[in-house]
Parts: structure tokens; sequence; C-alpha cells
């Protein structure tokens, strides 16, 4: 059947869909299906929008394209900034790569996670799109017609399809399979700060506006000169039996401080950065994780999204941009196949190869940061980045054409 593109037509029997979480995925599938002709509604556990949740993420132009389909590009671009360039170089500051980006695309843009949020929340209540908080999913259960969901504070809410957009520790992930494995540490505590600009600091380190700096070594460490002139870094602090979040939350500011200024000691531009960083602005992330291959993305009227099945950890720089061209490509199979459970299983064909090669050369890249492993050998940023950044959903095409393209590749 040729698809709807917003135009009428979609699975058959499917008009209502539960998104189950408000961070990245939740908006843009509500977004995306609303163009399929699906009305959804997003549920979400905090009492109110995320302010103030997470730290700094980039969004890729293959991100920045998908969130295009849905109309929600600029209202993402308005809350970050362009970061076109990257340099690659070692702990002693030797630059050994650079790359400035593709001709054609938009700049990488970086931004506080909570505001890519706000962004992707405003721009979907403007669109029409219902949001409820304070609703924490604790089970959901098929019947014949429909799907339910069973939120913590005892009120319930149906729908023809349940959608999980609730990140790396989904409910909705072991609901559809009580055996699915749970996110897998990659040997590093993320943590992340801001170090005040002096005539000194950028004199030493010599940063370019919009280029991120990624320096390996002894340990790594990533940096750039945010939009107000302070420099933006995160690190990894390599630990072989982390503490849980709410250990980490008891260990004062200072003491993490000086576990990191130890460990980067002689590192450049690490020891720098942290001599001029004050506690009190110190943010500690959390562990650097990312989720194994999920065996079951599906099981009857319930699906996963974003990082509930494919969360590739932040060494990729690409949870979000997947995050988003799943949620796209989700709302376009279940717009143009006859039955939800053909559209969600053309939707794992589609998505499955794409998102865990990238999680896998994540997983490889967290073993460096966690030192068991050497850094790579230098190769050319556009070989890395060209699969990654020039990837598009067509929304025009059917599914069914793209599907009969990988077969023919």
């Amino acid at each position: 059947m040729k698809g709807s593109n917003g135009k009428g037509g979609h699975a058959a029997g499917v008009r209502t869909a539960l998104v189950i979480g408000g961070g990245v995925a939740g908006p843009v599938t509500a977004l995306a299906l609303q163009k399929a002709g699906i009305e959804a509604t997003v549920h979400e556990a905090y009492p109110t929008a995320a302010d103030g949740i997470g730290a700094w993420l980039g969004l890729a132009p293959n991100g920045q394209a998908a969130l295009a389909t849905v109309g929600a590009d600029a209202a993402v671009r308005a809350a970050g900034q362009p970061v076109p360039g990257v340099v690659m170089a070692d702990g002693a500051g030797n630059h050994f790569t650079r790359f400035d980006g593709f001709p054609g695309l938009p700049a990488t843009m970086t931004m506080p996670r909570d505001r890519l949020f706000r962004a992707l929340t405003d721009h979907a209540v403007a669109e029409g799109v219902r949001f409820v908080y304070g609703k924490r999913l604790v089970d959901a259960v098929e019947t014949a017609d429909g799907v339910t969901a069973y939120f913590a504070d005892g009120s319930t809410a149906t729908a023809d399809l349940l959608i999980g957009a609730d990140g790396i520790r989904s409910t909705v992930r072991r609901v559809i399979d009580a055996q699915a494995p749970a996110p897998e540490y990659g040997g590093v505590l993320s943590l992340g700060g801001y170090a005040a600009v002096t005539d000194d600091l950028q004199a030493e380190l010599k940063v370019e506006p919009g280029v991120m700096y990624f320096a390996f070594g002894r340990a790594f460490m990533g940096y750039w000169r945010g939009p107000d002139g302070q420099m933006i870094w995160f690190a990894g602090l390599p630990m072989d039996n982390p503490p849980s979040q709410a250990e980490l939350a008891r260990v004062p500011a200072a003491e993490w401080m000086g576990r990191l200024r130890e460990l980067y000691t002689g590192h450049f531009p690490g020891e720098h950065l942290l001599r001029h960083t004050e506690p009190e602005s110190l943010m500690v992330v959390g562990q650097m994780e990312r989720m194994p291959s999920v065996p079951h993305w599906h099981r009857g009227r319930m699906v996963l999204v974003g990082d509930s099945v494919h969360a590739p950890s932040s060494s990729s720089g690409q949870g979000a941009s997947l995050a988003i061209e799943s949620a796209v490509e989700l709302g376009r199979c279940l717009r143009d196949l006859p039955t939800y459970g053909e559209a969600f299983a053309a939707y794992e064909a589609l998505r499955r190869p794409r998102v865990e090669a990238v999680g896998m050369n994540a997983a490889a890249a967290n073993k460096v940061k966690a030192g068991k492993s050497a850094p790579p050998a230098p190769s050319a940023p556009e070989e890395m980045f060209r699969a990654l950044h020039f990837h598009r959903i067509d929304w025009e095409e059917t599914v069914e054409e793209t599907l009969r393209g990988m077969v023919g590749m």
C-alpha cells in the first residue's frame, strides 16, 4: 500500500498510542505518529518536565535531519550551540587529525540534555501532542483490542499500542521480556564540569571557537568552549566496581575532584582544565552504560524505541540522534504496513543493524577510556562520520520500497 505521508492511511486498527517516557524519543515518537495519523499521548514519570536532568549531549546532522521530518529541527537548533569542528589529540597535547564537517551538512549541535527535552516538549505541545506527568509505569497488560498501562499512582490508560520510550532502565522492556538484558557497564564513571576561562588557560589550550577536542592517552578528556565563554569538559574515571547512583550522590564533589586531579596529572589538557574547575561546578553523570543486543524489540501491541532498546553510550556521540531516527522510522512503518505486527517487524529490520553497529563501536571506545585497550591508530575522521552523518529516513518513500532496496544491496 502507498504510505499516507500524513494524509490518512496507517496500520489497520491503530488509532491511538500510549508513549511511555517524555525524554528525547518520546516527544519525537508522538510527533511521528501524529504525522502518520495516529493520536499519541506521552506519559512521563517525572511530576513536571525534566528540567535540570542530565549533562551535555551532541545532536549530529543525521539526528537533525530526522527532526526535520517532524518539523522540530528549527526549535532544537535554537536551543543549541553549533560545534562543526572536531580535533583528535593525545594526552601530551599533540593534534593528529581534524574534521570540520561535511560540505552541505549542518554542524553538530551541543546543548544540555534538559534543554533538548524542553525544546522537543514545547514543540510537540504546540503541535497538539498531550503530555501527562507523574505517571510512572509499573505494568502493562494486553487485551484483544488494546493495551492498558498501569501507573504507580493507581491510574490506568488504554490505547491500541504502547510504545516504550522510557530510557535505558526501561520498564516496558521488562514487560515485553522479563529476561531482557540490563544495561552494560563500560568500565568508566562519567564526569563533567565547567572550567573558568582565564587568559592563562586560553593561552595554554589555544581552543578555537566551534571546535570540540578529544584528548586520548592514559586517560580521556573531551572539551570545547561554550557559548557563555566557559570551557565545558567531560572525562572518564576508570573504575571496575563503581558506586551506585545513590552512593555517588553521597560522595562530596571535592573528593571526586581530588581523584580526577590525581588521574590527570601530566595530562594535557586535563591537568589545566581541572585546575580551573571548582568542585561546585562538577557534574557526576554516573556510570557509562550501553544496552547490549536486546533479543525482543516488541511483543504484541508493545514496542521499544530509543535508549530503551539501543542506548549506545555517550562514547558514540549518537545516542540522541539514533533515538530520534528510530522514532521517525517507527512512525513511518506504522503508517505504511497493514498490521502493527508487520510494522514492528519492519521497524526492527530497518533499525537493528545500524544501531547495533554504532553500539559495538561505542563499546570499543569505552574499553579505551577504561584503560582496557590501547587507543586506535589515527584514521581519517571522514571515514568514521560518513555513514553516521549522511543517514536519512525518507518519509516520502514507502517502507516497502526501502525494504526492497535493502534486499537488493
